[in-house]
C-alpha cells in the first residue's frame, strides 16, 4: 500500500528499511528526541546508534499501512516483519515535526 507521508517520515521508514543510516540528519531535527522500548534516543548520533543496533540485532522490514495527520502530529500505524520475537507486529509510530524534520518520534 503506498501512502501519502511527509518526506521526512518517508526517509526513515526507508532507513527503517535499509536504507544509509547517515540519513537521519535529512530526516531528524539536530535535537530530535526518540522514545522506543522504554529508552530515550537524543540528537543525530544517538538516533543513528539506535537505528544502528535494531539492525545489527534483528532482519526487518517496516510497511506503513495507515496515516492520521494532526497538525504537526503525524502517527503512522505499520506492520513490522522480521525475526525478533512477536513478529508480525504491528506499531505505531508519533512523529512530532518542526518544519520539515522529525524533531519527536515515539513507538509504541
Amino acid at each position: 500500500m503506498s501512502l501519502s507521508l511527509p518526506q521526512a517520515i518517508s526517509t526513515y521508514f526507508s532507513i527503517s528499511n535499509g536504507a544509509d543510516i547517515a540519513g537521519v540528519k535529512q530526516c531528524f531535527t539536530a535535537d530530535a528526541v526518540v522514545f522506543d522500548e522504554g529508552k530515550t534516543h537524543q540528537g543525530h548520533a544517538a538516533i543513528e546508534a539506535w537505528q544502528r543496533a535494531a539492525q545489527a540485532t534483528f532482519d526487518y522490514s517496516v510497511e506503513p499501512i495507515q496515516v492520521l495527520a494532526e497538525g504537526d502530529r503525524v502517527t503512522v500505524t505499520s506492520n513490522v516483519v522480521g525475526n525478533f520475537p512477536g513478529s508480525p507486529v504491528e506499531l505505531k509510530h508519533a512523529f512530532g515535526l518542526v518544519g520539515d524534520k522529525i524533531n519527536t518520534l515515539e513507538i509504541f
